[in-house]
């Protein structure tokens, strides 16, 4: 009685509190319902939530070599030195480095830039990536998204008289790195209290702090396109500064003030619609990573320095067509790499599944995994051999302990690396069937635990099927990492058709009342849900994310479905 009792108080007092932010705010109660389930009560810090101020932003003083940083550049823009800018080939790799070379050039610097390439030299500040450094001649070197693990290439171009600075948020090792400015918010010593910055957002403070050292006028929000870009495709926690320079950086692109590359960049998109997180996602970071899977990432870093839109566009057709070829090429592979799971393991595979090909294209390995992923819900690692070597990537369902079992693995391997969300792996391909059933029982043992799907956040009626309340819960935008999208429930509605769009999506059809609403099953989910479904017209329940339908029109809805289940 006292369970009970304490309950439907607490039921009452977030009722209380839903209507009292509903009030304060002019917010639908609907929205209010969510932020309130999110631990916002507040009007006045969630007033900061939705409509986040640069001015509000963490002081940087406590960021840990950020003042060597800006000193030893503005030096070097005074004295006219050589600097050379060296990104990795990721969206947050190359948006950094273009981020601090735009910036540094446009308060005089002499700055070079390049990136990283997967197929010369791989990952970060490779021997053969300092070899072109070094051919530059610089006085100073600034690596962004790389370099943390770099110490004997750094050590090298400190022994040639480089002053280097490392811009990165991974992992930090215990040996000190030979810089002259090392930033990382991962250090032990660093006291700047967000930890959860991309390359990008770091290298946006370094801007910010050699113009203070130069005292020169330069408005560093015409960066901001450049750091959602970056923070959103590395998959960073979109909360704290994250969001409040993602919501920016967004607003910037969406109204059309992006730098040359980010407007032609939209444009080849055919984004015709207001601007969200997801969209960078699943359709700008895909066009800037392609030229960097088929082959050197150059082009998508010329196409982010373009300086003005007749150098932009042709650039940001060639990432287009790079994209479509990616995707053909990365289509083929799926295929192949479900046949051969299904011929090694039929329709019961086990925890951890891998598969391998002669010829297979290296840099399609992390996304070819991740479609097998989501299709036989294990962990995966695909295999691309070539010259005597097999390079593999690894994905796993969230949850999964994805290091640990790469790691138990270690003995079979010619080196690994990474974290639970991705790894790598060099394998030499005898050892490949040796290592297929260790990685399926290190899975098996590691202990994971799969994250559920998430639970409804709030329950719609007929009433709330509307663009209005769609539009509304775009206020918690930028939505993604950290600050996921809102997953609302329809309950008891007649589920009407279930139609394929192409392979990897499901269009369905709903009745709620008088009102028809169409649902997509995402990418990924629609191979699983075809055989799942209950019947045509039977009545269900589903969950999902409500958005706006611009293809049919301004007030159509649609819902992006995440599960479809008999009403209860």
């Amino acid at each position: 009685m006292v369970a009970a009792m304490n309950s439907v108080a607490a039921s009452l007092t977030d009722e209380n509190a839903v209507d009292a932010l509903a009030r304060a705010l002019q917010l639908h109660p609907l929205v209010a319902r969510v932020l309130v389930g999110r631990g916002f009560s507040r009007p006045d810090a969630t007033r900061s939530f939705l409509s986040p101020k640069l001015a509000e932003l963490t002081r940087p003083d406590a960021m840990a070599d950020r003042d060597a940083a800006a000193a030893r550049l503005a030096d070097a823009v005074r004295r006219k030195e050589r600097v050379v800018v060296f990104g990795d080939y990721d969206v947050d790799g190359i948006t950094s480095a273009a981020l601090i070379t735009r910036a540094l050039r446009a308060m005089g610097g002499d700055v070079s830039c390049l990136v990283a390439s997967r197929f010369d030299g791989g990952y970060g500040l490779s021997d053969a990536a300092l070899d072109k450094v070094l051919a530059l001649s610089p006085a100073v070197l600034i690596t962004c998204d790389c370099g943390t693990s770099d110490h004997p290439r750094l050590e090298r171009a400190r022994k040639a008289g480089v002053d280097a600075i490392v811009i990165d948020h991974h992992k930090v090792p215990d040996e000190a790195l030979p810089t002259v400015a090392f930033l990382n918010p991962h250090r032990v010593d660093c006291r700047f209290p967000y930890k959860h910055m991309a390359s990008v957002g770091l290298a946006f403070s370094v801007a910010a702090a050699v113009r203070a050292r130069l005292g020169v006028a330069l408005d560093l929000r015409e960066y901001l396109d450049l750091v959602a870009l970056g923070t959103i495709a590395d998959v960073a926690p979109l909360d704290g500064d994250n969001r409040t320079l993602t919501r920016h950086g967004l607003e910037r692109i969406a109204d059309g003030h992006g730098g040359p590359g980010v407007r032609a960049l939209l444009a080849e998109s055919k984004l015709r619609f207001r601007l969200v997180a997801r969209d960078v996602a699943f359709s700008l970071a895909p066009m800037l990573n392609a030229p960097g899977r088929l082959g050197p990432a150059t082009p998508t870093l010329e196409l982010l320095l373009s300086e003005n839109d007749r150098d932009a566009q042709p650039r940001a057709f060639a990432l287009a067509q790079a994209n479509l070829r990616r995707r053909e090429i990365s289509a083929e592979l799926v295929d192949a790499a479900l046949a051969q799971a299904e011929a090694l393991h039929g329709g019961r595979p086990p925890a951890g599944v891998v598969v391998a090909g002669d010829g297979w294209h290296a840099g399609m390995g992390g996304i070819v995994a991740g479609r097998l992923v989501e299709r036989l819900q294990a962990a995966v690692c695909v295999i691309a051999i070539e010259n005597g070597l097999g390079v593999g990537s690894v994905r796993a369902p969230r949850g999964t302990k994805l290091y640990d079992a790469v790691y138990a693995c270690r003995g079979l391997l010619e080196g690994f690396g990474g974290h639970d969300a991705a790894a790598g792996v060099r394998i030499r391909p005898e050892r490949i069937g040796e290592f297929r059933e260790a990685f399926a029982e290190a899975v098996a043992r590691s202990g994971g635990t799969p994250e559920p799907e998430r639970a409804p956040e709030a329950e719609l009626t007929e009433a709330d099927l509307t663009a209005t309340l769609a539009r509304d819960l775009r206020s918690l935008e930028p939505t993604g990492e950290g600050n996921p999208e809102a997953v609302v429930s329809l309950r008891d509605v007649r589920l009407g058709d279930a139609r394929p769009i192409g392979e990897q999506h499901l269009r369905l059809s709903f009745m709620a009342g008088r009102r028809a609403v169409a649902g997509f099953f995402r990418e990924g989910v629609s191979a699983r849900a075809r055989g799942a479904l209950p019947p045509a017209q039977s009545r269900v329940d589903v969950v999902g994310v409500l958005r706006t339908d611009p293809w049919t029109g301004p007030d159509a809805v649609q819902l992006d479905v995440r599960t479809v289940s008999p009403a209860r």
